[in-house]
């Protein structure tokens, strides 16, 4: 079983208490069942808190609309579950712009560029603001429907079996795992490393039986995978944000009356922003759950890292990808990458 934070805990309390509160009326099948997939274990506060929607949802509409929320890559690995939205049989699915998504929308991906952030009121400004709008009008035009906010993931830290990573060549020759994504990989090599594109739901085993050396994570994903259990550094690199965007299939989504949809969507953007609050928490908090793990924990500076992928022209490189136009908007709030 997966270990459960006090606050997750919390959380799955408060979620069982509206779900009991429920009328007996609303036990008759719905109107509207519409599927949810993620790719992260089951107690992450993702999945917490798209269940509490779920119940608040269900509530909110008089139990004529149902979200299920498959959890840990139930309904199969990114791309198929990418595949399914697209085709319709999945109705909602929460993913990363910097992960498959970026193979269809490539500037989808442009708030993962490598020590862009300095902290989560610079993102929020950016995501909440131009950029979002920029960033959800291009998923629009791939066909698919997005709600407003992204859900956190969290700032990024590397993890390995072999050393502390302090400056960039600590990183040279390591082994690293990163998601499928020409951004990751970009970043990587452009650090020195050897990164390999490897599913989330083949990570443990992969760092498990040595095919990597380290992986790249936030704390709360750390906890919930149990990485601590195969890994020994984690080093506090912050180099780059994720999140998570709540796709939707636009024909299923067009099924649905306009009141329930503004319903439906409300929820879910109210309890996105309720896990961005807890994500915060989270990454701090277990910092000191996971040392008492095992892990050895240290701190980064920034700064020769970024000067390391200037002179490797990795931000030159992304600018031309992402195009001018989300390239401004980016460093709108970022400052000058190159």
């Amino acid at each position: 079983m997966q270990s459960i934070s006090r606050r997750s805990f919390a959380i799955l309390g408060a979620s069982a208490s509206i779900a009991a509160a429920v009328p007996l009326r609303y036990a008759r099948a719905a109107e509207f069942t519409f599927k949810l997939g993620t790719n992260v274990p089951d107690t992450h506060p993702l999945n917490l808190y798209a269940r509490k929607a779920a119940d608040e949802i269900k509530q909110a509409t008089d139990g004529r609309f149902e979200l299920q929320v498959f959890a840990s890559n139930q309904l199969g690995g990114d791309t198929d579950m990418f595949s399914q939205l697209r085709s319709g049989a999945l109705e909602f699915f929460a993913l990363s712009g910097v992960n498959i998504l970026s193979m269809l929308i490539p500037s989808s991906a442009i708030y993962g560029v490598g020590f862009a952030w300095k902290d989560y009121p610079t993102l929020w400004s950016a995501l909440d603001g131009k950029l979002g709008e920029h960033l959800r009008g291009q998923i629009n035009k791939s066909g698919l429907d997005v709600m407003e906010k992204i859900w956190d993931n969290g700032f990024r830290q590397v993890t390995n079996s072999v050393r502390p990573i302090v400056t960039p060549a600590d990183l040279h020759g390591l082994k690293m795992r990163v998601p499928v994504s020409a951004l990751w990989t970009s970043l990587f090599e452009a650090l020195g490393a050897s990164p390999t594109g490897i599913n989330f739901a083949e990570v443990y085993s992969a760092l498990q039986t040595k095919v990597v050396d380290g992986q790249e994570n936030p704390p709360a994903i750390i906890a919930a995978a149990k990485l601590y259990e195969v890994q020994k550094y984690c080093s506090l690199t912050n180099h780059m944000w994720d999140g998570w965007w709540w796709l939707i299939n636009r024909r299923a989504w067009q099924s649905v009356p306009a009141d329930i949809r503004d319903k439906v969507a409300t929820i879910v953007n109210r309890n996105a922003m309720a896990e961005r609050e807890e994500i915060a928490k989270e990454n701090v908090a277990l910092r000191g759950d996971l040392a008492a793990k095992g892990l050895v924990f240290n701190d980064v500076d920034p700064a020769p890292f970024r000067e390391t992928l200037t002179k490797f022209g990795f931000y030159k490189k992304w600018r031309r990808n992402f195009g001018e136009e989300a390239w401004a908007l980016l460093e709108e709030s970022t400052g000058r990458l190159e």
